[in-house]
């Protein structure tokens, strides 16, 4: 699965708690702003309330890592305030992971 079905998998199944906005980095919703994921140590986006686990869980956010959390995230980062359940189909984690990298890089 390719970047452009990962958008896809994004709006259905990530926007209604997440954006992507690079004009307004600290406009987050539910969950942070996207912007700048990639490669960046977990729980350090500017102006987000993040929980003590998600900012002492040492994840840097790559392929590797986001496997891990997107699978099943409060197994990945317990204490995690983050409510969605994961995503269990291996290639719309490979196609969300594809966007994302595609999308949130600096």
């Amino acid at each position: 699965m390719s970047a452009e079905k990962g958008a896809k998998i994004f709006k259905t199944k990530c926007s209604q708690c997440h954006v992507i906005d690079a004009s307004n980095p600290t406009g987050h919703k539910q969950g942070p702003n996207l912007t700048g994921l990639w490669g960046r140590q977990s729980g350090q986006a500017e102006g987000y309330d993040y929980t003590e686990a998600n900012k002492n869980s040492g994840f840097i956010w790559n392929e590797d890592t986001l496997e891990t959390y997107l699978t099943n995230p409060k197994k990945a980062i317990p204490g995690t305030k983050m409510v969605f359940a994961g995503i269990k189909k291996a290639k719309e984690r490979k196609a969300l992971i594809a966007f994302l990298k595609e999308s949130t890089s600096a």
